[in-house]
């Protein structure tokens, strides 16, 4: 195997800003790959207008044969992009594709395989393996090491619980931290109040089984597994010392699934007591699950915000995608956090089986009663692995539709069918016209979605008085390519220094 291996994080061109929160699996890979002697070139085009251009001249001088590509579903655009230009230089290179968009294809295809119909699914994998040389689904941070090998498989499935390469909470906590140093950590810009912030992943996965969701086929998102309580204070201590950080990010799907949660705030507070130091904290929690103890425990820690996924203010709908939560859990749980002094995200979302104009106004008037500190209202995409995509049907009058129709209540969802290497179906948009419907209903078009969103932000952030998230926030980046792509600026290109044993 070639020392050299180039990992490259693709853009997230639908995003308003896409320096804010590194790439931490692929960051993990790199710090595995660093631990087993091998020199990582760390390609980062979060930003970069010309990113096409880059990874083709960065290509052209790396003496690297692996280039590995992590990519999310809206990333994907990018990424097969960017293995275009990888080709046009380096016809010789290998180039993988991880990151949940392959995940989440792999574990459609196995369902679709398991039910003996070929369908979207199967395409979409196909699409991707005509992209890229290999394909890596699930954990990749022992998978990259089968993926260099010469006689590596397209495809290597490390979503399988059942397989070696699938990380147990033994192993996850044996793993070296992402290797932040290999991305430009001045250039990330996240606060949290006037406290500078950086993100880490506590725990992974989420057993809950919301009917949008795309990762309810796959362990890989599904399995809650879990690292120690003082391995993520560590992390944190490091995070804190090294980048000057007293702000974090727990990205984690939602950290009160962890029946430790409480300790581990608890660890959380000890360790600011012995550094003497105050951080301030965010991250998501599940509804019905919060109690007052942890959103005591919470704000103790530190944590000033939360982010919760209420979706929706109407019971139907909340019944619809198999939420759980109910309205007045939903209701319940913004009022534990602000008696706390937590403010409250809320994560709301349109245009899921029956929405209709009735039930996008209970969304609204439920965001006007329980006043928010800030949300979001996206309209929902239907990505693999998710029942509105596994689930669906062809729809036998309408070339390219296909039909999801949720059993309980007869309710229907019509999506477009979209090559996603070309499309971005992405989930958030700028707020100035930005956003883009791939969905309708029985009762609203694609058109009508993106209106009644747009009125309900417009009006919702009026009335309880939240600015809105300026478009100008976005920065992206022309770089001039007069210069070898080893003398590529260090906030696109950093390259490491194997750590040997």
């Amino acid at each position: 195997m070639p020392d050299n291996v180039c990992l490259i994080i693709a853009p997230s061109v639908f995003l308003l800003d896409e320096r804010v929160f590194m790439s931490l699996g692929i960051l993990k890979v790199a710090s595995v790959l660093e631990n087993a002697g091998k020199t990582v070139e760390m390609l980062d085009l979060s930003g970069i207008e010309n990113f096409e251009e880059v990874a083709e001249i960065h290509a052209s001088a790396s003496p690297a044969k692996h280039f590995g590509i992590t990519a999310t579903t809206p990333q994907m655009p990018a990424a097969a992009r960017i293995a275009g230009a990888i080709r046009k230089s380096r016809p010789d290179a290998k180039i993988i594709l991880g990151g949940p968009h392959i995940t989440l294809v792999n574990a459609a295809f196995k369902k679709e395989k398991t039910k003996k119909i070929k369908g979207r699914a199967a395409k979409a994998l196909n699409i991707l393996k005509k992209t890229f040389d290999i394909l890596v689904a699930g954990d990749g941070e022992e998978a990259i090491f089968l993926a260099l090998k010469e006689n590596a498989p397209k495809l290597i499935d490390a979503d399988e619980p059942k397989s070696s390469l699938f990380l147990d909470n033994a192993r996850l906590n044996l793993l070296p931290y992402p290797a932040r140093h290999l991305v430009d950590a001045e250039s990330y810009r996240y606060f949290i109040g006037n406290e500078r912030a950086m993100s880490l992943i506590a725990q992974l996965g989420c057993p809950f089984e919301c009917g949008f969701c795309g990762g309810r086929a796959s362990p890989f998102l599904r399995r809650v597994r879990m690292r120690s309580l003082e391995n993520i204070v560590c992390e944190m201590k490091l995070m804190h010392e090294r980048y000057s950080v007293n702000g974090f990010m727990l990205y984690d799907d939602e950290l009160n699934v962890n029946k430790g949660m409480i300790g581990l705030m608890r660890e959380i507070r000890s360790a600011q007591t012995d550094l003497g130091v105050l951080w301030r904290l965010r991250g998501f929690v599940k509804a019905e699950l919060f109690t007052e103890e942890q959103a005591e425990a919470m704000y103790n820690a530190g944590f000033r915000w939360i982010l919760t996924g209420f979706e929706s203010g109407s019971p139907r709908i909340l019944e619809n995608i198999n939420k759980k939560a109910t309205r007045e859990d939903n209701t319940r749980a913004v009022e534990i956090a602000h008696k706390a002094g937590l403010k409250v995200k809320a994560l709301m979302s349109i245009g899921h089986p029956g929405e209709s104009a009735e039930t996008v106004k209970e969304s609204m008037d439920w965001l006007l009663e329980v006043k928010p500190d800030d949300f979001d209202v996206t309209i929902i995409t239907t990505y693999p692995g998710s029942p509105y995509y596994d689930d669906a049907v062809k729809d036998k009058k309408k070339r390219n539709i296909w039909v999801y129709t949720y059993e309980k209540t007869g309710d229907k969802l019509y999506s477009v069918e979209i090559d996603y290497t070309k499309v971005a179906d992405y989930y958030k948009g700028s707020p100035d016209g930005g956003y883009h419907s791939f969905v309708y209903t029985e009762h609203l078009s694609a058109d009508e979605l993106v209106k009644l969103r747009d009125l309900v932000e417009k009006t919702v952030r009026t009335k309880l008085g939240i600015p809105f998230n300026p478009s100008s926030a976005s920065m992206r980046f022309e770089h001039s390519m007069g210069q070898s792509g080893s003398l590529l600026p260090e906030h696109i290109l950093k390259i490491s220094k194997p750590i040997r044993d």
